[in-house]
């Protein structure tokens, strides 16, 4: 059991199903390839969900349930963890941002939550819950995770993160003038930092926006680069190097003709007071 990942269940419903799936297979005495040769899939697949680093789809989980003999359980589960409140293909995204050394990302609308305060955060999740949109169990699903993946990218050797933020990121009232106070304070504090850029694309930018949607340009220790974007029903990680090497030349021409980080935190600092 040479580098065998230890697991932990209680991150998410796609970790859960992981560390039953890896239990069950132990418990045939199976290896990951000998268990996928059942499932017709590869080794390497059934490593990722068992590590809750990819998300058992509804064909992977009654293929599971086909190869064990166990009826619809792990299709059932399957189904909780689909009803998580992250949307598919994050939880994949996080465990590779987890592992960068360099994470570009660029916003609209909202603060992006590895920059959130606990309360900002806290009061998306809210209003989610009271329009219906998640459960309460999954806005402190929500909440948890924006505190773990900060907390994981605070490591003693940390990643450079470049931030871009539209206009709109700071214009929008989260919680009222005592959480954005905070929030906006937290920007400043994290431009402030030695592995750090933060830089706002004014509306004035106009057309010249390259996105029109958030992305995340993640670069990983072997330099390979991975992008991900959302839409509002999925999350998409994307590997393949002709798109993502064409994202990264768009992300470094919407930094150019966005305001520098000096400009950036004078903006922040004039909307603090009133001013702006």
């Amino acid at each position: 059991m040479v580098n065998r990942k230890e697991l932990q269940p209680d991150e998410s419903p796609n970790a859960r199903f992981g560390e039953r799936l890896r239990r069950k297979r132990d418990e045939c005495g199976w290896t990951q390839d000998e268990l996928a040769e059942r499932m017709g899939y590869s080794g390497t697949h059934i490593s990722a969900v068992e590590t809750g680093r990819r998300p058992p789809t509804p064909h992977f989980a009654a293929s599971v349930d086909r190869a064990f003999g166990t009826g619809d359980r792990f299709e059932r589960q399957s189904c909780a963890a689909r009803g998580s409140a992250l949307l598919e293909g994050f939880p994949e995204f996080v465990a590779h941002e987890n592992s960068s050394v360099e994470i570009r990302l660029y916003e609209v609308g909202v603060i992006p939550g590895l920059l959130q305060t606990p309360e900002y955060a806290s009061t998306l999740a809210k209003s989610a819950v009271e329009r219906g949109a998640i459960t309460q169990d999954e806005a402190d699903e929500r909440v948890s995770l924006v505190a773990k993946r900060q907390a994981a990218i605070a490591r003693p050797r940390p990643p450079m993160v470049l931030a871009v933020l539209d206009e709109s990121c700071l214009r929008r009232p989260v919680g009222g003038s005592a959480v954005m106070e905070v929030q906006l304070a937290r920007l400043i504090a994290f431009a402030a930092l030695p592995n750090t850029t933060l830089q706002i694309a004014p509306f004035s930018m106009g057309e010249h926006r390259p996105f029109d949607l958030p992305v995340t340009v993640l670069t990983l220790p072997n330099r390979q680069l991975l992008a991900y974007a959302e839409s509002a029903q999925r999350g998409h990680l994307d590997r393949e190097s002709v798109s993502t090497s064409l994202i990264l030349t768009a992300y470094h021409q919407m930094q150019a003709d966005a305001l520098s980080q000096t400009a950036s935190v004078a903006m922040i600092n004039r909307l603090r007071k009133g001013t702006l």
